[in-house]
This record gives C-alpha cells, structure tokens and sequence, in this order.
C-alpha cells in the first residue's frame, strides 16, 4: 500500500512542473501586459516598473527566477493589488471557494447516490424514468443558465412554504451564512446530482445482476441487508474514482457561480487577473487547482485502493 501510494506521489511531481511551466510561458505569449493601459505611462517609468518585477529580463531568466523563488513558498506580489501578495489574497478567497465545494459535493453525493440507488431498486418502473429524465436535465443545462433562474424564483419572487415567505440571498457572502450559502451550492450541485444519480444507477444495477448478489438472495438475505452490506460498497467504487475530479471540478468550476453570486472566492481574483494580465495572480490561482486536483485524484486513488485491493497489484 505505501509503496502504492509513493508511485502516485512521484508521478504527481512533474505534473505540476509541466502545469506550471505551460501557464508561465502561455500567459507571457498573450497579448497585452499588466501594465499596458489607455493611458500609458512614461517610457522612464515604464521601464523602471517593469525593472522592479524582472519584466525586462528575457523570458527563461524569468522563469528560471520565478521557479526559485516558487521552490521557497513564494508566490510573488500581485500585480494589480499592489497593497497584497498573492499568497495574501489567496488566503482570503480560498476558504469561501473550499467551503462552497465541499458543501456542493457533499450534497451531490448524497443526493445522487440516494436517486441513483432508487433508480436501480426501482429498474424499468415510473421510479427509474422519472430519475433518469431529471438527471439528463440536469446534465445539460449549464451553471450560469441556473443561477439566474434560481435566483430570481428564489430571490426576487420568493416561494411561499408552509404558511411563510422565504426569500433567499443572491449576493454576498455574509460571513458563510447558510442563507447566503444555500442557492450558490444548490447551483454548483445540479450537474452532479444528476451525473452521479446516473453512475450510480448504472453500477448498482450491474452489481445487482451479479453472481454473488444471486446467492444470498438464493439464501434468504433480506433485500435490505444484500443492498446495504453487499451492494452499495461495490457499487460505490466507480464513484469513488469519479468524486476526486468532480470535486476539483466543482471547485474550479465555482469560478462562474463565484462571479454571479458576489462571493468573495478565488474564482474572482482568477478572472480579474487573467482580463488585467496579472501573471502572478494567475500562476497562484491556477498552481492551487493544480495542487488541489492533484491531492483530490490521490486520495481518490488511495479509497480505490482500500475498497478493492485487486487495484494495489496493478
């Protein structure tokens, strides 16, 4: 198993070597810089701006001077805040972008394994259509159709429930509050309630089918043990492979949904930067997802691992 788990660590390395190296060179090629605007400023002050960051100095010196100060935990000052480092104004916006995911994936899960595992109990029935129909709904209306219909169903008209009025936040973080939280998640979880619902209904009706499955029914093992004791821990195993990308994806993903909703995340500092040309925002924003999908993926693996020990052989 450690050794297992070492071969994954080692191969992560050049993997972010090579993300980090790719955005460097391809955010320098882009036209326009971080300091180019209507208004240019004196070529004296210009060149002394960019003597200060080394925008003067040939693009490998730069990368080589940007990987050494890397190696160090340093991720360079922001160009557009100049009152922040990056490392600063990542600190501010990632636990809004952490909570927000988790939070989505947590309820995507649990929702779309319940549908999926419903669906598969109730194969070819009304039960099973009706999951199905919504989950290929779900799959193809994107995030930022979502928001605004949420947002005005919920937010400018409000739903009367239960004998009261509830209208829920559209703007704003207002320090994690659920109410601020709960049309942001909402938004970021459709897709995968409705992929997950899929796999899982997919996986469980194969697992269903299966030989030893037969057998305990064959014994008298009532349908609720087979399912909760034997099913559900195979069943679960292409979601295991499939949530450590989902996460990362709903967390790089939360850019838009950070963007529509005014919450302060990381996902606004990414599209600030990258419109400003503000190399070193960008490189700290995109090495966090990197670092983020790397460590997500790994412990997916190290789960994969431990349900199905055939995995650690290979």
């Amino acid at each position: 198993m450690l050794g297992y788990a070492f071969r994954r660590l080692l191969g992560a390395i050049p993997t972010l070597f090579i993300i980090v190296t790719l955005t460097f060179f391809m955010m320098r090629l882009a036209p326009g810089g971080p300091f180019d605007t209507e208004r240019r400023l004196p070529p004296e002050v210009e060149a002394n701006v960019k003597a200060a960051y080394n925008l003067d100095k040939p693009l490998v010196t730069q990368y080589g001077l940007y990987l050494a100060k890397l190696a160090q935990g340093d991720l360079g000052p922001s160009f557009k805040n100049k009152d922040f480092t990056v490392a600063q104004l990542i600190g501010a916006g990632l636990p809004v972008s952490v909570t927000l995911g988790l939070c989505a994936m947590t309820l995507s899960l649990l929702l779309g394994a319940l549908l999926g595992t419903w669906a598969a109990l109730r194969q070819n029935r009304w039960q099973d259509y009706s999951v199905m129909t919504v989950a290929m709904v779900g799959v193809t209306i994107p995030a930022f159709v979502t928001a605004p219909i949420l947002t005005l169903i919920f937010g400018v008209y409000g739903i009367h429930l239960f004998g009261a009025d509830i209208t829920l936040p559209v703007s704003g973080w207002g320090g994690g509050a659920l109410r601020n939280l709960i049309l942001p998640v909402i938004t970021l979880s459709l897709l995968q309630v409705a992929v997950i619902a899929r796999l899982m209904r997919g996986s469980m009706v194969e697992v269903l089918r299966s030989n030893y499955i037969r057998t305990a029914r064959a014994k008298g093992v009532p349908e609720y043990r087979i399912v909760l004791r034997h099913a559900l821990r195979a069943a679960a195993l292409p979601l295991v492979s499939y949530a450590g990308p989902a996460t990362a994806g709903i967390l790089t993903g939360s850019l838009i949904v950070e963007q529509i909703f005014g919450l302060p995340g990381i996902g606004r500092y990414f599209v600030l930067a990258a419109l400003d040309r503000d190399y070193t925002m960008v490189m700290g924003v995109v090495i966090v997802y990197a670092t983020l999908i790397i460590v997500l993926n790994f412990i997916a693996d190290m789960l994969y691992a431990v349900l199905d020990p055939r995995v650690r052989l290979s």
